[in-house]
């Protein structure tokens, strides 16, 4: 089930507001979001429920045996608790991975491991990285564990977060678990969140969804138009997509009466891949910093060993998003721009001319999405090739001639300098404060629900649209 379903607009969607906003108490509400949230993940198929089971149960009472003892008893807890939460994840995202690999090195000896794929669980990555952060805030003493098993299991189940974030962390979410209060102005804001980050989903990263598969899964090698539309289109769908889910997920906690951290800042906007990692999949890149970056050592023992760190840390990132040697490469290629940037090209990056940085940062970014949308490594080299121009220049495929239509050339056109410098501000400085903000309040309220309409017609006319970081 996705948030621009029928499915859960229609039914899931007020049946669940329904339940939690006449349910008095937070105990209470706290059970309805929980059914409703396994609910929600049983969609995907009974067997995922089984896991994320064992690992709520697990972390339940790996957290309450980390506890207040001696620190060498925390230590050795932790470890165990975060071994045992990566082994879940390695089993069933990379164990196929790893035996394909490891049986490389080992034809010489003629031995191979069965390789096996098992099926992977809906947002294994994201709630392994929710338990693991629990478990370490538990051991920092940034947080208490927590005895009451249902809040534990809300933490880590909670629907609007469960299956493709954002992270958030068990230390700032805690308190307002268990007691929390909702009101009509929270609950309108909310909404408006949820609307903007659909109107996201549908009416930008779907509509530009066919061009990225027009060049991306083509059998033949594209041209310099192709790849460059092909490439252009995808950074604005993965944008679109990841944040429209990310909106849609932070305006369902709003109106809850719950927060969630922001996750994208105008990424696109960045005047260095330091500056894009500060505004890119924030929950996700601020959790490799605090939880692997740092206790690696950070940049507190020299450049060497700062620039070993960083590679390390986007390796994991580029794992951490797929079990391919592409997404590995993907990490690679932005631990080696954020390495580059901590020489003097950093220096000069910094003081340079805007449009430069800008223009650089968007060809870092846009041939490293080659690498993280390509369906192999011959296919990501055939996208190279294309975008420097050795497969041609030529027309335009038959197939993305019928997929560019008015409206999607509109949304690749408009959408960039949305993604890059966000909507414009409201002005009318020269009227009075109040009467400014009503007439941005009543233009606000009719273009988010005129989106919301639009929403609503493009979901009863399309076909089913998952969201990207579903499998990851």
């Amino acid at each position: 089930m996705v948030f621009s379903s029928v499915t859960f607009l229609f039914y899931f969607l007020p049946a669940f507001l329904l339940c939690y906003f006449a349910t008095p108490g937070v105990r209470a509400k706290n059970m309805v979001l929980l059914a409703f949230s396994l609910v929600f993940y049983a969609w995907g198929g009974i067997a995922n429920v089984a896991v994320l089971a064992v690992s709520i149960v697990a972390n339940y009472f790996l957290a309450l045996a980390i506890g207040p003892r001696s620190e060498t008893w925390r230590l050795r807890m932790l470890a165990l608790a975060v071994a045992a939460n990566l082994a879940g994840l390695i089993a069933f995202k990379y164990a196929g991975f790893l035996a394909q690999n490891l049986n490389l090195l080992l034809q010489p000896l003629g031995v191979a491991l069965p390789v096996v794929h098992p099926a992977l669980p809906l947002g294994i990555s994201f709630f392994t990285f929710h338990a693991i952060s629990y478990l370490v805030d538990v051991y920092r003493r940034k947080a208490s564990a927590n005895g009451r098993f249902e809040e534990i299991a809300v933490y880590i189940t909670m629907f609007p977060q469960l299956v493709a974030g954002p992270i958030v962390r068990y230390s700032t979410i805690n308190r307002r678990i268990h007691t929390r209060r909702t009101t009509l102005g929270r609950v309108s804001l909310g909404l408006r969140i949820f609307i903007i980050g659909l109107s996201w989903k549908v009416l930008i990263a779907d509509e530009v969804a066919p061009v990225v598969a027009a060049v991306f899964d083509n059998t033949t090698a594209p041209n310099l138009g192709e790849a460059w539309l092909g490439v252009t289109a995808y950074a604005l769908q993965i944008y679109f997509d990841f944040g429209g889910y990310s909106n849609m997920a932070i305006g369902l906690a709003v109106a809850m009466g719950l927060k969630f951290p922001r996750n994208f800042n105008l990424p696109y906007g960045a005047r260095s891949i330091s500056d894009f990692w500060r505004r890119w999949h924030m929950s996700l890149s601020s959790w490799f910093r605090d939880y692997v970056y740092i206790p690696l050592g950070g940049n507190r023992r020299g450049h060497l060993s700062t620039a070993v760190n960083l590679w390390s840390v986007f390796l994991l990132c580029g794992l951490w998003h797929g079990a391919s040697w592409t997404f590995v490469i993907w990490g690679a290629h932005h631990g080696t721009f954020l390495v580059l940037e901590r020489t003097r090209f950093g220096a000069w990056l910094k003081d340079g001319p805007r449009l430069l940085s800008h223009v650089y940062v968007l060809l870092v970014v846009l041939f490293g999405w080659v690498w993280f949308r390509a369906n192999s490594f011959p296919g990501a080299m055939e996208l190279f090739q294309g975008l420097v121009g050795m497969n041609g220049v030529g027309y335009l495929s038959a197939q993305l001639e019928v997929e560019l239509k008015p409206v999607t050339i509109a949304i690749l056109i408009l959408a960039w300098p949305l993604a890059m410098f966000g909507l414009p501000r409201p002005g009318g400085r020269s009227l009075a404060p109040r009467i400014r903000l009503a007439l941005f309040g009543a233009v606000d309220s009719v273009v988010v629900w005129g989106l919301f309409v639009l929403c609503v017609l493009s979901v009863g006319a399309a076909t089913y649209s998952p969201f990207l970081y579903f499998r990851f």
